[in-house]
């Protein structure tokens, strides 16, 4: 295996999305999405939360809002002095800490306010693990679908947004 970090291609219904992951700086979280990338895991799931001016969340629901069966949780890895900038990738987590298990969203502008700033469970943060290498407008055009409340869930996009295929470009 090479040096450098691996990248994800991220195929979605509004194009491509190309992700380099930071292997140094999270190697639990990069090593947890890769599993979940070559299982073949994300592939048909869809963007089930949309936030415009926040964050495009996915990884874990399919198009009529149910839950796909993750694996276990992993350990949060906040505290890496990455920040969610705008374009990065962090995992997405109950309020529970170490909680993540395959949901993922990218930053759409900057969210400081979910970086580490403590030990605390309210202030330990949201892993940043990889960002957007191409594709950032594929993310903006996301951002800017019309979504509304489904299922008991609200921020959903009204016509579905498909990660078709995730694959790794090792």
């Amino acid at each position: 295996m090479s040096e450098q970090n691996p990248q994800v291609m991220l195929e979605t219904s509004r194009g491509p999305i190309k992700i380099e992951l930071f292997k140094d700086k999270a190697p639990i979280t990069v090593k947890n999405f890769l599993s979940y990338v070559r299982e073949g895991y994300y592939d048909g799931l869809i963007f089930h939360r949309v936030i415009r001016e926040f964050m495009i969340q996915g990884g874990g629901l399919d198009e009529n809002l149910v839950q796909k069966k993750p694996k276990f949780a992993i350990k949060n890895e906040a505290d890496n002095g990455l920040s969610n900038k705008r374009g990065t990738l962090a995992m997405a987590r109950t309020a529970a800490v170490d909680s993540a298990t395959s949901q993922f969203f990218i930053n759409v502008v900057d969210n400081a306010f979910l970086d580490h700033q403590g030990k605390q469970q309210d202030r330990y943060g949201y892993c940043v693990f990889g960002h957007v290498l191409e594709g950032m407008e594929v993310a903006d055009d996301i951002r800017a679908v019309k979504t509304g409340t489904r299922s008991g869930h609200s921020d959903v996009p009204v016509e579905p947004v498909f990660i078709t295929k995730a694959y790794d470009l090792e």
